[in-house]
């Protein structure tokens, strides 16, 4: 329905100590992570060694009734995930958790992220007769995992030599019959942390909400580069990729992670803030009223206000109740849905000079519908403060930034063209240099490449809207040619 990024998938695990209803237990983290993903959710259980799962298309209360959560049973261990799709398409079979049956048996793995060389695992694996059943790059993860398992003691071992052959960011967590496993990519592009309940039980997520919501204590994040282990015998940690700063992805701190979650020893809440009152020093402008676009530019808006004096104000109601398949093709249908979605409370518009806070613009069309709601609710002026700076390049590592051509910032040449062509009186970004001051208390870096062009690691030259289903059709026009 807009045109802003979309969340890339959340991930979850539990490892009880006892036989429990752990279904439960994902069921409401990956609740609290439904944010991450709303395309589809899967749920994997242990029962002593015996796995059951369900995946399905739609939010987590959608997918799993009280029926299938009855159905998955008890066990001691299991993961979950939500997804929004940055590779592979709606392809039934690249919902996640993927269980896997091997020889030396049973894998399941919930992936966060994006593989750079996914295409080129994938082609390894077919030319040695491998059968993959979807296009996400999470299947060439789990079949490595299960590749080197078949040479090594144990399947941590197998993920240790795994991770020298992927490339790009991964936050994973695996579940085998006896041990639940995290790991995370030596960058630390997604976040992942790990948790524990009074009771005992071990839990790891993409975000600390999870384990605020199932009531567990936040232990630490995992670190980038890590492999934590949880068994019968507690948590063990490998760190022999372990070393790099880290580079988490800066977008996590502007619009991904839930406000409430803490990530890298810095809260997501006051992070937006801080980009406000950062948006405040570098584009300072008279107005009546700061206003948020809701949800993530709410707390940039107050930051804003706090730091500029200008009184904040709420702008916009936003209607909770509309779900995704509400998406209507045609332009005018467009126009109504903004409109439904959101509406503008004009008798805190009527008149003022408005400033508006948004986290991003990538296509704009949806900046300029938004505005045109704020002027016909009467505002004098209209001037947007974006919390995030322009968006230029493409995202390798999970997040679904448009191609070039279609990116606003790309397809003009001043701020000014651009302001003029969304309808607003002004416009100003936040500096590079302002994103990377927004999580105070971390001591990680941060990945920017795409508002900068300069990547952690390298990447391809050039990436496709379509990149990975791209990539795949050339790999199978070159088997045709062999036949």
């Amino acid at each position: 329905m807009f045109d802003n990024l979309h969340e890339e998938c959340g991930v979850f695990g539990i490892f009880e100590n006892k036989t429990t209803h752990v279904a439960h237990s994902a069921y409401l983290a990956l609740f609290a992570l439904q944010h991450r993903g709303q395309e589809s959710c899967g749920i994997a259980v242990n029962d002593d060694g015996v796995f059951r799962h369900h995946r399905g298309d739609g939010l987590v209360p959608d997918v799993f009734t009280s029926s299938r959560l009855e159905h998955l049973g008890t066990g001691n261990m299991a993961i979950g995930h939500v997804r929004y799709s940055t590779t592979g398409g709606k392809n039934a079979n690249n919902i996640q958790p993927l269980v896997i049956r091997h020889i030396k048996g049973n894998l399941a793995v919930a992936h966060n992220g994006n593989l750079v060389n996914a295409p080129e695992l994938r082609k390894q694996f077919e030319l040695k007769g491998g059968i993959f059943h979807g296009t996400s790059d999470t299947e060439s993860i789990a079949y490595s995992i299960v590749s080197q398992r078949l040479t090594s003691k144990n399947t941590e071992e197998a993920i240790e030599k795994v991770m020298y052959s992927l490339k790009g960011a991964y936050s994973c967590v695996v579940m085998t019959a006896t041990k639940l496993i995290a790991f995370r990519d030596p960058n630390g592009f997604r976040p992942l942390c790990l948790g524990k309940t009074h009771d005992g039980a071990y839990i790891v997520a993409s975000e600390s909400c999870a384990l605020d919501t199932l009531g567990a204590k936040f232990i630490r994040d995992i670190k980038p580069g890590e492999i934590v282990v949880i068994g019968t015998d507690g948590v063990r940690s490998i760190e022999t990729h372990c070393g790099k700063k880290g580079n988490i992805c800066v977008f996590e701190y502007i619009y991904f992670a839930r406000p409430d979650s803490v990530i890298e020893g810095s809260s997501v809440q006051h992070a937006r803030m801080r980009a406000g009152a950062f948006l405040a020093k570098e584009h300072p402008v008279d107005a009546d009223i700061v206003i948020g676009v809701p949800d993530s530019g709410l707390d940039a808006a107050l930051g804003y206000a706090y730091e500029s004096g200008i009184p904040y104000g709420v702008g916009f109601i936003k209607n909770r109740y509309i779900g995704r398949s509400f998406i209507q093709p045609s332009q005018d249908q467009r126009e109504d849905a903004v409109r439904i979605k959101l509406n503008a409370i004009k008798e805190n518009i009527n008149g003022k000079r408005v400033i508006m806070i948004d986290d991003s613009i990538v296509r704009g069309t949806t900046c300029a519908r938004i505005v045109r709601l704020l002027r016909e609710a009467g505002a004098k002026e209209v001037h947007m403060r974006v919390s995030s700076p322009a968006f230029k390049y493409p995202c390798f590592f999970g997040t679904d930034v448009d191609s070039q051509e279609n990116l606003m910032a790309c397809r003009f040449d001043t701020v000014e063209e651009i302001a003029q062509e969304i309808g607003v009186d002004s416009l100003g970004y936040l500096s590079v240099e302002a994103t990377n001051k927004l999580a105070e208390k971390s001591k990680c870096g941060f990945c920017n490449g795409c508002f900068t062009g300069h990547y952690p690691i390298e990447v391809p030259k050039e990436q496709h809207k379509d990149k990975f289903e791209e990539k795949l059709n050339n790999f199978s026009s070159y088997y045709q040619v062999l036949d």
